[in-house]
């Protein structure tokens, strides 16, 4: 894989978890393998059903940042969730990747500190980037998908153009209706 994509990741994981609050070893594994994990790395010997478990509860405490809109709120969210996992920048190489940017205790981290901190250091340098959260969960009724909306133009408001078409479509229908006598 080349070059890993900390964002995404927690955009798949966070949905996952969305969608099922108790999914379990091997669909979070799934998710992991998409994004580079090796087999040896979410074998059930090396990605334990606590391991998930550790996963899991750091994917909702991320996922907080997720639904923030206001700028300075994201922000502190985002220093709180690297003041907890006591992040610090390295670079590693292992199972065969390219060298890549770890942020986390050490090669002994647990999955959750090492998912907070990667994630959260995604969600820093969007932030910074973009001067905005350029992330949020879609805003059609009933959807609620967590998306990343770092592409030119206004912030997003939905995870798909099929959303965002449901929902211009149900506003146009409503107008007309309220236009009829």
């Amino acid at each position: 894989m080349p070059g890993f994509r900390p964002a995404q990741r927690l955009i798949d994981l966070a949905n996952a978890v969305r969608e099922d609050p108790a999914v379990g070893r091997e669909a979070l594994a799934e998710v992991l393998a998409e994004h580079g994990e090796t087999p040896a790395d979410l074998s059930p010997r090396a990605f334990r059903k606590e391991d998930a478990d550790e996963l899991r509860a750091a994917v909702l405490r991320v996922t907080d940042v997720l639904v923030e809109t206001d700028t300075d709120r994201a922000a502190e969210t985002i220093n709180d969730l690297l003041e907890r996992c006591a992040a610090r920048p390295r670079l590693s190489r292992h199972d065969g990747h390219a060298w890549h940017l770890h942020m986390d205790r050490g090669d002994d981290a647990g999955w959750g500190d090492w998912f907070t901190a990667a994630s959260a250091t995604a969600l820093a340098q969007i932030l910074s980037e973009h001067g905005r959260p350029a992330w949020g969960a879609c805003a059609a009724p009933g959807c609620g998908t967590f998306f990343l909306g770092t592409g030119p133009g206004d912030p997003r408001r939905y995870c798909s153009p099929r959303c965002a078409s449901r929902v211009r479509v149900a506003e146009h229908r409503r107008r007309k209706a309220a236009d009829r006598p």
